[in-house]
Parts: structure tokens; C-alpha cells; sequence
């Protein structure tokens, strides 16, 4: 899930950086344009910790800004199959649920949810309602906070997709 990670960024600085808060400039513009971002090798980047070396900047003659390869440590989110997480019902619809993991969104389809939850139509907002074996009454609603447990991810260049359920023991709302 969290991970502390050593990656490499290269950054462009323009020449007006050039000075005496250069390694700060430098430290900006990685937190700017890293923190946030989702590498499918890595996972989301979530925060950087520190900073392992800025090198030496190699300047481009055609624009006179100076190319630094920077060598960072972050912490990094990347999901797992088969690992079980804590999310916020965002959408509710007949086909199943999404619910956000952090920056991570997972789909629940209406298949692997629980059969003593069904979808309520007249329900505002939509729902899965019903009661369990303990005749505990259960809804999925945006704004519920339940635990899913991940059955696969899809991890494209800038994003990752996972699909989960909670048709097992212990998951849910």
C-alpha cells in the first residue's frame, strides 16, 4: 500500500533561477510538479520526504535553462491485489458502487456485493439496502465508509483502475 521509494525527476530550470536560492527553486519545482502524480510503475506519489541529490544541472544551449536529474525519496501509495482497504462511497448506481481509496478510485460491482444487499431505486439517494445474518440493517450510500478488498488493478501510464468486493467476511460497511 505505502511505500518509501527512491525515483529520479528531471527538472528544467529556467536561467532567471540561477543564484544563491537555486537548490530551493529546485526543491519547489520538484514538490510542484511530482507530488500528486500517479506513475503507473510506482504508484501515486504522494509525498516527497527528501531530497538524495540534486546533481549537476547540464545547460541546453538552444534554450539556456540548465537540466538537473534530481534523486528523491517519496512516499508512494500503490494498491495490490488481494489487499483489503478502507474507501468512501462516492456513486451509487444498479451496476455496483465507486468508492475512493485516497487517490485510488475502485469500482464494486453489483456481483460482489453481499445478496442480502439490493439495489433500492426509490431510494434518494440510490442505495444497497438490507439486513445481514445478525438482522443488523446495512446501506451503501455516498458518504459511507466501508472495507473492500482489491481483486485486480489496471495500471496505465498515469493512472491506476482497481475493481474490489465486499462479498467476504469482515467487508463492508
Amino acid at each position: 500500500m505505502l511505500f518509501l521509494k527512491e525515483l529520479t525527476h528531471t527538472i528544467l530550470l529556467h536561467p532567471t533561477f540561477f543564484g544563491r536560492n537555486l537548490r530551493s527553486a529546485l526543491k519547489q519545482r520538484l514538490y510542484q510538479e511530482v507530488e500528486g502524480t500517479c506513475s503507473g510503475l510506482f504508484g501515486y506519489i504522494i509525498a516527497v520526504i527528501e531530497i538524495v541529490d540534486t546533481g549537476k544541472g547540464v545547460l541546453q544551449t538552444a534554450t539556456g535553462h540548465a537540466e538537473f536529474n534530481v534523486r528523491y525519496k517519496a512516499i508512494v501509495f500503490k494498491p495490490f491485489k488481494g489487499q483489503v482497504v478502507e474507501g468512501l462511497v462516492t456513486t451509487v448506481n444498479r451496476m455496483g458502487f465507486f468508492a475512493d481509496v485516497g487517490p485510488l478510485q475502485v469500482f464494486v460491482s453489483a456481483h460482489l456485493i453481499p445478496e442480502y444487499l439490493r439495489f433500492d431505486p426509490n431510494a434518494n439517494p440510490p442505495a444497497y439496502a438490507g439486513e445481514n445474518q445478525d438482522m443488523q440493517l446495512l446501506t451503501i450510500e455516498k458518504g459511507v465508509a466501508l472495507k473492500i478488498r482489491i481483486l485486480g488493478t489496471r495500471v496505465d501510464a498515469t493512472e491506476i483502475f482497481a475493481i474490489g468486493t465486499i462479498k467476504e467476511d469482515y467487508l463492508g460497511p
